[in-house]
């Protein structure tokens, strides 16, 4: 008999499970969450993310995206305000500039 297949999700918590510092698999963790209707569980893999891989800036855009999304709007402010800062000391203004237009929409 085999076993069921797993869901990308439980693939993505069993890589964070063994690699908890690994940013990519806790982003990719953090993403399946949000886009599969469990904003709690995003939050706290975005949060978890940012607090030990500070200067990964996707993140930061997508993290604000999802306060944004659940009318969070003062975190939201606070996680682009921080993710601006990192995504222009990294040289990124790509970035910069989005999280400079999701924050003007949130106004």
């Amino acid at each position: 008999m085999t076993e069921p297949k797993k869901t990308r999700r439980q693939m993505l918590e069993e890589f964070v499970a063994k690699k908890p510092d690994d940013a990519f698999s806790r982003y990719g963790l953090a993403m399946e969450c949000m886009n599969s209707g469990d904003p709690a569980a995003a939050d706290g893999h975005f949060r978890a993310l940012l607090e030990q891989n500070a200067d990964y800036i996707p993140a930061y855009l997508m993290y604000g995206q999802l306060l944004a999304r659940e009318s969070r709007n003062e975190e939201a402010r606070q996680v682009l305000l921080t993710g601006m800062t990192a995504a222009a000391q990294k040289g990124d203004d790509h970035a910069r500039a989005e999280m400079e237009t999701l924050l003007a929409e949130l106004s």
